[in-house]
């Protein structure tokens, strides 16, 4: 049975919860969902400049998983801007 998951602390606040590409209809699109912890990592790394030792005890979570998420985001991402995806940032449960 794997471990429970660890609460991770977020501190963006996050107003758009949704992308898509210019002039693409939503119902011909492909999604893409990103956890609001990804978008945390991607905010502390990304746009904050934050190292990942540092980004991970903001998040209060080991350098390792944090290392985890933000590789998850960078990845997901990705996939969305080179096909032509909608993403979408969810809350989590």
């Amino acid at each position: 049975m794997p471990r429970p998951c660890k609460t991770r602390k977020i501190n963006g606040e996050f107003k758009v919860k949704y992308f898509k590409p210019r002039k693409t209809p939503l119902n011909s699109l492909q999604e893409i969902s990103l956890d609001v912890c990804e978008v945390e990592a991607i905010r502390l790394a990304d746009y904050e400049g934050m190292y990942q030792e540092e980004a991970a005890k903001e998040m209060e979570v080991s350098r390792q998983t944090f290392g985890n998420i933000i590789n998850s985001a960078h990845k997901k991402i990705a996939d969305a801007l080179i096909n032509g995806k909608a993403i979408k940032i969810e809350d989590y449960a």
